[in-house]
């Protein structure tokens, strides 16, 4: 594959940018163990990255590479101020993989969840109702797993 000259140095444009985020200490993610409980009692444990403040959730996994089954990301609090929770508008933009975006309620049981968002689509997936965290798994994963609304989630 040939690139011209022009098109290799948008390519390490965007690289470069990419590296820049993620090394920059305002958008590094800690980890939390997270447990998805489902109505048959059924204990589904993630280690999620957590997206705590405005950059990180601007952030998300844009850019990233597919999550692995036992992985996904925590916005929490949403919305990243602290406010009261409020109706939440996700989308894939430069997300290179599906997601099933998971909306849960202040009481931490899931509100609606979206499954198998499209990739790099700018399509607005509503929470249908005030959430204060979201979470985003691989796509399918929801449903290979049997996780529906109502299921509790834990996390610390």
């Amino acid at each position: 594959m040939r690139f011209s000259g022009l098109t290799a140095a948008a390519l390490l444009a965007v690289l470069g940018g990419c590296k820049q985020e993620a090394g920059d200490e305002k958008t590094a993610l800690s980890r939390t163990e997270l447990t998805v409980t489902t109505a048959d009692g059924t204990a589904h444990r993630f280690v999620v990255e957590v997206a705590a403040t405005e950059a990180q959730q601007q952030q998300g996994l844009m850019y990233r590479p597919p999550l692995a089954p036992d992985a996904g990301m925590l916005f929490a609090p949403y919305p990243p101020d602290g406010g009261p929770p409020r109706v939440a508008n996700f989308w894939m933009r430069n997300t290179p993989s599906p997601l099933d975006i998971l909306f849960i309620r202040p009481d931490r049981t899931i509100a609606t969840i979206a499954e198998n968002t499209v990739p790099f689509s700018e399509a607005p997936v509503p929470s249908g109702e005030p959430v204060s965290a979201v979470l985003e798994l691989g796509g399918g994963r929801a449903a290979e797993l049997g996780i529906a609304a109502g299921d509790k989630v834990s996390w610390k």
